[in-house]
């Protein structure tokens, strides 16, 4: 755990320990194959914007803990530690620090830092700051360095509300290299609605790095609202965890290219006790994502994902759009669909291949077909071979029976020349595949579990080699030990 803001040690948690107890050594489910799910005799609609559930876990514990595959030993403490005062705060327009000044930084800072935000005003009631938090700029050594945003009291929300246009929060690093860097906001609400400019109203970048270098993203009961996409990840060796947070949508002016959140081509994305929605659509045309999760290593667990629109028509797209290439492990995530201006797109939960996301090196095989792969007679015993998705105990509600819930598409022949582009996904055949699907215990309103296409796979009987793949720890480690982390 990092306690960085006392300046205690530093020891690894692992959340399979406290914070996680129900997802941990799940028992593989049983019964024969059913392609037919039963569905819900009547569409049953979401009515009301979705909201986190309440963490049985308290804030102060929470924060102790991390994922075990997020190594956290060797960070320091941040070397720059500021508090800011609200009262003081809110009438000047700008932070007002207590003690040590912002000013002292030069707009820059080396070694870290801590940004504290005072949670209560002087009649107690939880601070509004009007205006979007300053960061400096990061320059120096990243090494084993921390950068945290938080309230002053775990657990209390402070708010940040500005309708500026390039309202953000921005951590931007570059040529991090072989470098172990650290980030976490806890505990903060950004309330961003006129930005239109920055690309995420929490921007997140660490470009230029290289194994074992590592950026890890902590996000905790927080929520966010605004920018081109509400939360914006790039391409990088980065591992992303966000846990008891709604992401309440984007305000681009660009609705078919942006998204509640985008994840591009970084090594994990784990979301926990969390909520999605709120993209910003457009009544002629189909629009963005709520979640569009290229990473390598998705985890999904007590997820809410939701075109409830904020302001706006709600979008037509798939809710999830994620890449097929890498592997996607979810235990309770919950689909719902409002009904959109647009006839809406088939799938709620897409897995693409139309491109490819992060360097090679991210990937333990081929993403193309490959003449030396033939899938065996029962993939079930191949599991541990393959590119893989699990969905645990789904539930879907919609306007509508959906005709399927996940989708599964092919894989291609090769690249256009200078794009990351795939082409010739239609030519390839079943055999060739080297990606499977599982779907455990999917309920709601829809006809089946699957489209029709690829190797999916609806309550199968698991062989008992194959029990690990219901065991988040052990799925975890399955992927990331492909890839030596």
């Amino acid at each position: 755990m990092i306690r960085s803001a006392r300046n205690r040690p530093l020891v690894l948690i692992g959340l399979s320990l406290l914070a996680l107890p129900a997802a941990c050594g799940a028992k593989a489910p049983s019964g024969a194959e059913s392609p037919e799910p039963r569905p819900t005799a009547q569409p049953v609609a979401p009515t009301a914007v979705p909201v986190p559930a309440a963490s049985s876990v308290p804030a102060a514990t929470a924060d102790t803990l991390y994922p075990p595959y997020m190594p956290m030993a060797g960070l320091r403490r941040p070397a720059v530690k500021l508090f800011v005062k609200c009262d003081a705060s809110r009438a000047a327009g700008r932070e007002v620090y207590a003690g040590r000044d912002a000013a002292s930084l030069y707009g820059r800072v080396e070694g870290g830092f801590e940004f504290v935000y005072e949670a209560t005003d002087s009649s107690g009631a939880p601070c509004i700051y009007p205006f979007a938090p300053w960061m400096p700029q990061i320059v120096g050594s990243l090494q084993g360095t921390q950068y945290i945003v938080r309230s002053s009291v775990p657990g209390r929300r402070v708010t940040f509300r500005s309708g500026d246009e390039w309202a953000s929060i921005g951590l931007h690093m570059y040529d991090i290299r072989q470098q172990r860097v650290h980030f976490e906001m806890r505990d903060i609400e950004l309330d961003f609605p006129g930005a239109i400019q920055p690309q995420g109203a929490l921007h997140l970048e660490a470009f230029g790095g290289a194994a074992p270098g590592l950026f890890t993203a902590v996000v905790r009961r927080s929520r966010i609202y605004g920018g081109k996409n509400a939360l914006f990840v790039p391409p990088g060796q980065t591992m992303l965890y966000v846990e008891d947070s709604d992401l309440a949508g984007n305000v681009g002016t660009s609705a078919d290219q942006m998204h509640t959140t985008y994840i591009n081509g970084i090594l994990v994305s784990h979301m926990r006790n969390s909520v999605w929605h709120g993209q910003h659509a457009w009544a002629n045309m189909a629009s963005g994502h709520q979640l569009k999760d290229k990473a390598y290593l998705r985890i999904y667990e007590n997820v809410t994902v939701s075109n409830y629109p904020t302001g706006t028509t709600a979008s037509a797209m798939p809710l999830i759009d994620a890449t097929s290439f890498g592997f996607t492990w979810a235990d309770g995530l919950r689909l719902e669909r409002l009904r959109p201006a647009q006839d809406p797109r088939e799938a709620l939960v897409d897995l693409r291949s139309e491109i490819v996301y992060g360097p090679p090196q991210n990937y333990p095989w081929n993403l193309m077909v490959d003449p030396a792969w033939t899938m065996p007679a029962n993939p079930l015993t191949a599991l541990d071979k393959v590119y893989l998705s699990v969905f645990l105990n789904t539930t879907v509600r919609s306007f509508r029976t959906e005709p399927y819930v996940f989708a599964l598409r092919p894989q291609g022949l090769g690249v256009t020349p200078g794009t990351t582009t795939v082409v010739g996904n239609e030519q390839t055949t079943r055999a060739q595949q080297r990606m499977v699907s599982l779907a455990f215990n999917t309920t709601g309103t829809f006809k089946r579990a699957y489209s029709p296409e690829g190797w999916t796979f609806t309550n199968p009987q698991l062989p008992p080699e194959a029990q690990w793949v219901t065991d988040r720890d052990a799925f975890a480690a399955h992927a990331l030990g492909l890839i030596g982390r």
